[in-house]
């Protein structure tokens, strides 16, 4: 059997940017508007600094405004709820975006409530989380979103198709789950506690791995041919010492079995930026009860 295609987020990530990048241009010329996108950072977290640094880039990049509010690790709940109160406010922020993980003083879940919902380009509003679910408009989570691209341009149409999603984060299981529920997939949202994991993966066309422990799933949890989407990234360190990343998929013994799988780096990571954008523009297009853009 041939080797698994390798399915190049990268390169649909650059796709999706451009769309958005263009979109974004034809808005502000027949509008003048330029949806502005606001991320916030507490603390002094390297792996969240760089990721709000390239969050920032790649908005500027696709025309779009950028803000940033950097925070000391010490900031009080009550001072973080006054700026998601400004921002909400604010007619020249669209999106909003709180850098998780938060420092221990802040509950995650108050400050994830205090975000207008059509502000919340993250999806994690429990307005956004029940349109996604009972079939309205919702601004949807950007990694599963990115796998649904993912999915749909390796795959095409998904109906019918046996999907296994391991993990049941709100973060990317769940909304995970519900998207394929939207494409007539039949769905199993499997977790820690479901009994014989492998048996469940091994019966999937497509198998999001979403656990976050590396290289759990194994080559012989997959299914000849299936798609495989891994979303893990984990940094481990290899007998020479040096770290790498690897996803929650043993990747050189899945590709020996699956039909298609994304890497890990570039495979579902590059897309969850290129989907923020996009929920920028579609918030921006939104409150202004304009056309959605069809990105």
């Amino acid at each position: 059997m041939a080797q698994a295609s390798v399915i190049d987020g990268k390169a649909h990530a650059a796709q999706l940017r451009a769309a958005v990048a263009a979109a974004a241009a034809s808005l502000k010329s027949a509008h003048g508007a330029v949806p502005g996108l606001a991320a916030v950072l507490v603390g002094e977290d390297p792996a969240s600094q760089v990721y709000v640094r390239n969050k920032g880039i790649a908005t500027r990049e696709a025309g779009l405004r950028s803000f940033e509010h950097r925070l000391p690790a010490s900031t009080g709940e009550a001072e973080l709820l006054a700026l998601i109160d400004r921002l909400n406010k604010d007619d020249a922020v669209d999106g909003i975006l709180v850098q998780l993980p938060l420092p221990k003083q802040i509950d995650p879940q108050k400050i994830i409530d205090a975000i207008d919902p059509a502000k919340d380009v993250d999806g994690f509003h429990v307005e956004n989380v029940g349109h996604l679910w009972s079939g309205g408009k919702a601004l949807v989570p950007g990694t599963p979103f990115g796998c649904l691209l993912l999915l749909r341009a390796t795959l095409g149409s998904l109906v019918g198709a046996d999907a296994v999603v391991l993990g049941r984060s709100n973060i990317v299981g769940k909304p995970m789950a519900a998207l394929l529920l939207a494409e007539h997939c039949t769905v199993t949202l499997a977790h820690s506690r479901s009994r014989d994991l492998p048996a469940l993966a091994r019966r999937a066309d497509i198998l999001v791995a979403a656990v976050g422990r590396a290289e759990m799933v194994r080559g012989d949890w997959i299914k000849p041919g299936a798609t495989v989407i891994d979303v893990g990234i984990n940094r481990v360190t290899g007998a020479d010492g040096k770290s790498r990343l690897v996803g929650d998929v043993a990747y050189a013994e899945a590709v020996e079995v699956a039909g298609a799988i994304t890497p890990v780096p570039g495979g579902v990571g590059p897309m969850t930026i290129a989907c923020l954008l996009r929920n920028t523009l579609v918030a921006g297009c939104r409150r202004r009860g304009l056309p959605e853009p069809g990105v």
